[in-house]
């Protein structure tokens, strides 16, 4: 009894202190300081908190992605946010931390070799980019600045995606990361339909509210709890349906006309059903392939999409863009123009659309596979290819394998999350955000995802990392 109450005081004493720095931080806010040096108070008293209670920064991330809209100025066109400074900044506190402490370990996954050879394969096609860079095509003088930023977008997801392995003790740790990441997602979601109190909670919620990553993980791990986990409480149930119904009304009826997002959120449920059900696949097979020959099912996934209006507007010019972005890919297809470098060579030539000519056309693919290729080429690509298939076989091996429902739901629950970013990839840069389209403003929903899909790397250690 007298240890367990000298560790929940010695578990106590961070609190205490973060807790009386931010009372001094508040009181001196009295008197007039101004905003950096709080911002400075408050990171240090958040990097505090964190040396001590590691399991916190997925939840840092979480809160910053859906509820800290703040963005700071680079000097180019591009902005960055808390959400996306985070990761790096997370794991440089376990990296202090494990200097401190001596123990740098973490949890290894099957995508770890995959990512780290994408992440190169990037850079060589930034340093190769550069050392042949076409001298008649003009870029912006703080231009390798913005292509280091969409060089980050990559090396962020990376980080983003090792972090649960770096800082969660336990699968009871990532239990309450994914309930408490539920339960504010759904809050603030519910929320923003109510007349009235949707603009009060507007300066509190970011732009991920509006992605296709964001409802797709939500629907994936609401999924994979309501199907996979049994013994959930009356309470825990009606909250997943209501989650679920509440992703499919935002994406499909809410969102409609963003194909993305209802494409990703069914995606999701669709494997997730294939997953729990198997007696019903040949039926749902069956079902798909006989709409398709009655040629049902295209047409009325069209017209609800928008139809011809919509594809006028969107779809027809998209294929436009990325005819012009292979075009350009071709110069160098093995690695690709470099991070971000696209843009200027698009926009050397005018761009016919229908009856209007684009003198000075800002390109984006809306793409990410055609955008992987432009940064990456062939070989970014490829290795891309590597890192989406091990990451898949990863989920599937620990679903079959779970020894535990919160394993198995989990599991399943990311194997249809990353299924579907597989799927919605084709539609916009939602994965690999480019810096000029979605950028790092969206790219907020795509941490999220890789957080939890990173995730996985705590099912498989089946015990505690020592404190």
């Amino acid at each position: 009894m007298t240890t367990l109450r000298a560790r929940s005081l010695r578990d106590l004493l961070p609190v205490l202190i973060v807790a009386g720095l931010l009372a001094g931080i508040a009181y001196l806010a009295r008197d007039g300081i101004g905003l950096r040096p709080l911002l400075l108070a408050a990171g240090g008293a958040g990097a505090l908190m964190l040396l001590a209670r590691p399991w916190l920064a997925p939840i840092a991330l979480v809160l910053a992605a859906l509820m800290v809209r703040r963005e700071y100025g680079t000097g180019t066109e591009v902005a960055l946010n808390t959400a996306t400074l985070l990761p790096p900044i997370l794991a440089a506190v376990w990296l202090v931390r494990g200097i401190v402490t001596r123990n740098l370990r973490r949890l290894p996954t099957p995508a770890d070799r995959p990512w780290v050879f994408f992440l190169l394969a990037l850079l060589l096609s930034l340093i190769v980019g550069r050392a042949t860079w076409d001298p008649t095509v003009p870029q912006p003088a703080n231009f390798l600045l913005v292509q280091l930023g969409q060089y980050a977008i990559f090396a962020v997801a990376a980080i983003a995606f090792w972090l649960p392995g770096l800082s969660l003790r336990s699968v009871i740790d990532l239990e309450r990361v994914t309930w408490l990441f539920l339960g504010v997602s759904g809050a603030l979601g519910f929320l923003r339909l109510v007349p009235g109190v949707n603009q009060l909670i507007a300066p509190i919620t970011t732009v991920v509210f509006i992605r296709a990553p964001f409802w797709a993980t939500v629907a994936g791990l609401a999924g994979g709890l309501l199907l996979f986990r049994t013994g959930l409480s009356r309470a825990r149930r009606v909250f997943l349906v209501a989650l679920i119904v509440l992703s499919v009304y935002e994406s499909t009826f809410h969102g409609r006309l963003s194909v993305s997002e209802w494409v990703g959120v069914w995606a999701a449920l669709a494997v997730l059903v294939w997953l729990r059900f198997p007696r019903l696949r040949w039926i749902a097979a069956t079902v798909v392939v006989g709409l398709v020959v009655v040629g049902i099912l295209f047409p009325t996934a069209y017209e609800f999409a928008g139809g011809d209006q919509r594809w006028a507007e969107s779809g027809g010019s998209r294929l436009l863009l990325i005819g012009r972005v292979l075009s350009v890919t071709l110069r160098n297809p093995l690695t690709g123009l470099g991070p971000a470098a696209y843009r200027p060579y698009t926009s050397m030539q005018p761009l016919p659309y229908m009856n209007a000519l684009w003198f000075h056309p800002q390109i984006s693919s809306h793409n990410n596979y055609v955008d992987l290729l432009a940064h990456g080429g062939l070989l970014g690509l490829a290795l891309f290819g590597w890192l989406a298939v091990a990451i898949l076989r990863w989920a599937l091996d620990l679903a079959r394998a779970a020894k535990t429902q919160f394993a198995a739901a989990y599991a399943n629950g990311m194997a249809a999350v990353w299924a579907s970013m597989l799927v919605i990839m084709l539609l916009a840069d939602w994965v690999f955000p480019f810096v000029y389209n979605i950028g790092f403003s969206g790219f907020q929903a795509a941490t999220l995802m890789w957080l939890f899909v990173g995730g996985l790397a705590v099912l498989q250690r089946g015990e505690e990392m020592a404190p």
